[in-house]
């Protein structure tokens, strides 16, 4: 049964990961986004998974995982319940967050070079060039 401590230790165990505060709680992040969560009654902790990611470890353990509320957890924002999870599970479930994050930055990056930019110079323009009524 891992506690918030080992939470924070398995999360900070990352290169580049720092904990920070967002909405009264703590946050971990890298590469720039929150990758995981720890709730207000340090019981639950918040996974930012895919929702491929989400639906296996909610089948593998349905007493541990469940998706946060709304479109979050349709997302694959997921809930795990400290108290009754194994800590190798809720390693890999940190880690594939990590990964997610890391991915996504990637993917921004990729999308920049690939010419994006330049729509959003033209539209600036456009918006700058027009007379004020």
């Amino acid at each position: 049964m891992p506690t918030d401590t080992d939470f924070r230790r398995i999360a900070l165990g990352f290169e580049g990961a720092l904990e920070s505060s967002h909405m009264g709680h703590p946050d971990f992040r890298a590469h720039g986004r929150i990758f995981v969560t720890l709730q207000h009654d340090r019981a639950w902790g918040g996974l930012m998974l895919t929702p491929d990611q989400q639906r296996r470890f909610m089948k593998d353990d349905p007493d541990s995982f469940k998706p946060a509320a709304g479109a979050w957890g349709v997302g694959g924002a997921t809930l795990v319940h400290l108290p009754s999870v194994d800590e190798e599970s809720l390693g890999e479930a940190i880690t594939m967050a990590f990964q997610n994050a890391a991915a996504k930055v990637a993917a921004k990056k990729t999308t920049r070079a690939g010419g994006a930019g330049r729509a959003g110079k033209a539209g600036r323009a456009g918006k700058a060039g027009r007379k004020k009524r």
